[in-house]
């Protein structure tokens, strides 16, 4: 079993290839200290990125961790990314694809994306509306805390 710093540097590999393959310009922040992974320039605007790798909760459903879980001085912590980042970029490894989340559609501890369901409910997440094709969602969607160039 890999630790979890090794699957996250793997998922933060991946989403950079596969933002630079979309034509976008990345930059990692020096060290570890911000709650962003990635900084990517769609050519007209700055996007902060924390890159999630998904797991499997219950069939035909993603989910991924909203929140940064760290250990200071031996005490557990647990801090929301609010204000912090634009979007999340998702890997998932079941399907090899990617998911784009906006930070302010995102939950407060954990997400959900659905895949199927025998119900249509508004409140589903469904994974096809968030699946990376390599367009940055429209800017006027995105969030406010963006750094526009």
């Amino acid at each position: 079993m890999r630790n979890s710093k090794a699957v996250g540097d793997e998922t933060e590999a991946r989403a950079i290839s596969e933002l630079i393959a979309a034509g976008h310009s990345v930059s990692i922040p020096f060290g570890d200290n911000d709650k962003y992974d990635l900084i990517v320039d769609d050519g007209t605007e700055l996007y902060r990125i924390q890159c999630k790798t998904g797991w499997s909760n219950k069939p035909e459903t993603l989910r991924f961790n909203t929140h940064s879980q760290t250990t200071k001085d031996g005490t557990y912590h647990e801090e929301t990314y609010h204000g912090s980042i634009d979007a999340f970029l998702v890997y998932y490894p079941e399907n090899e694809r990617f998911y784009w989340i906006r930070a302010a559609d995102a939950t407060e501890q954990k997400m959900e994306l659905r895949f199927e369901s025998e119900i249509d409910h508004p409140s589903i997440n469904w994974a096809a509306e968030y699946e990376f094709n390599g367009c940055i969602p429209c800017s006027s969607e995105s969030s406010s805390n963006k750094t526009t160039r």
